[in-house]
């Protein structure tokens, strides 16, 4: 549907001069391409850092002790920003996130400047966001070295209003209009999106608001994935009914004539999802055990390589499995490692050995670049670190690349 790409510069290879110039066989235990970008001062300061995420007990207690002690007036965000915000975040402006920027760029792995801002809820600030989006596009603009932007639809309107939409309850006249002014604000996004020729991924959240989402979403990419894919909706697959969801998405857009794009990730609110269905009565969204998600996300992936000239997606993932299964399925079915509509994406700070590894092996492979101002930031950074804390292995396994390299670095 869309080989051609029009006029528009869509993702092609990151930089002509890498520093890693020689791909080499791909190995996600390569601890020395993993963790080229660290110096071993960086380095160390990850090793220490990862010690403490990887105790539970002080990931439970953090955020709480780290809210108190900014009420009372304890200069902790000094420390904050030296520590977790500095690994996992660019900065605090898209101006700080340059030398993020062009350190990932040098070993060929873009940027996706993600405005962390999390738990405004008034106009002016919504305002604000959704300005602060389009800067991150327009930042991208004939830049490759950031080839998507990404935004929440909660950076950009009132969490409850989504909520009652999708409730299909009756809205007050104030309410209508500010329903209008919030797909005004998607719009405006999506709108710079394909104006730049810059893809942007509308991110996934709480089931309870996710239809509405995914209206809004579907409608923009109805609008603006004619001849590009420029507008991408998340799928999460620790969803029992998102696999089936995709290949509607799929079907619809072959349908109607335009491209659908896909950013497909396991998930990120299970364990509110089951406490809400629990509390509330209902059947749980969220798949019985792991091997249900990690068996949807692997169908996902070949549904969407299969259906290449359809679809082009975003492989959210940490899972190693699911890496290997798609650099394999790639590998036999003849897809070139730079074909732009199949992209890899991981976590600053996350899964470098990931990241650096698929992208010297030649593969497309991006970084969410969180920003924000510090305190605003904090809420994302919290959940994060409680995110990766509940899947089994992942501190752990992070903390082990870590000491193997710096024991070969000795």
């Amino acid at each position: 549907m869309f080989e051609e790409r029009g006029s528009k510069t869509y993702l092609c290879s990151m930089i002509d001069d890498p520093i890693i110039n020689k791909p080499s066989a791909l190995s996600f235990d390569n601890t020395e391409v993993a963790f080229s970008h660290m110096s071993d001062p960086v380095l160390k300061k990850a090793y220490w850092l990862f010690k403490v995420i990887n105790v539970n007990f002080l990931v439970k207690i953090g955020p709480p002790m780290t809210n108190f002690a900014m009420k009372i007036g304890l200069p902790i965000t000094g420390i904050i920003r030296n520590t977790i915000f500095s690994h996992f975040c660019g900065g605090e402006t898209i101006k700080d996130c340059e030398s993020t920027i062009n350190n990932l760029a040098k070993y060929r792995v873009g940027t996706i400047l993600d405005y962390s801002v999390e738990g405004e809820n008034s106009e002016k600030a919504f305002v604000e966001t959704a300005h602060e989006v389009i800067s991150t596009i327009n930042r991208a603009t004939k830049d490759q070295k950031v080839p998507f932007s990404v935004f929440k639809v909660t950076g950009v309107g009132r969490f409850e209003l989504l909520e009652k939409i999708q409730k299909e309850e009756k809205l007050t006249e104030k309410e209508e209009k500010e329903w209008e002014r919030v797909k005004t604000r998607v719009e405006n996004i999506c709108h710079a999106a394909y104006q730049a020729g810059i893809p942007v991924m509308i991110d996934a959240e709480e089931s309870w608001i996710q239809d509405t989402i995914d209206y809004l979403a579907i409608d923009m990419m109805q609008k603006y994935n004619r001849i590009d894919p420029i507008v991408y909706n998340t799928y999460q697959l620790y969803r029992h009914d998102r696999l089936a969801f995709l290949k509607k998405n799929v079907q619809d857009g072959q349908k109607g004539q335009y491209a659908v794009g896909a950013k497909l990730v396991r998930g990120a609110y299970m364990e509110k999802e089951r406490k809400r269905a629990l509390e509330m009565g209902y059947e749980s969204p969220i798949q019985p055990n792991k091997e249900a998600s990690d068996r949807d996300y692997d169908d996902a992936v070949k549904f969407c390589m299969d259906n290449l000239k359809a679809v082009a997606f975003v492989a959210g993932t940490h899972n190693e499995n699911s890496c290997m299964k798609l650099v394999n399925m790639m590998r036999e079915q003849g897809i070139e490692s730079k074909n732009p509509s199949v992209y890899f994406s991981q976590l600053l700070g996350m899964s470098d050995n990931l990241s650096f590894n698929l992208s010297n092996a030649g593969f497309n492979v991006t970084k969410y670049v969180p920003y924000g101002p510090v305190k605003a930031v904090l809420p994302y950074l919290f959940r994060r670190a409680q995110e990766n804390t509940a899947i089994a292995g992942q501190m752990g396994r992070e903390l082990g690349l870590i000491i193997k390299e710096l024991k070969r670095r000795k």
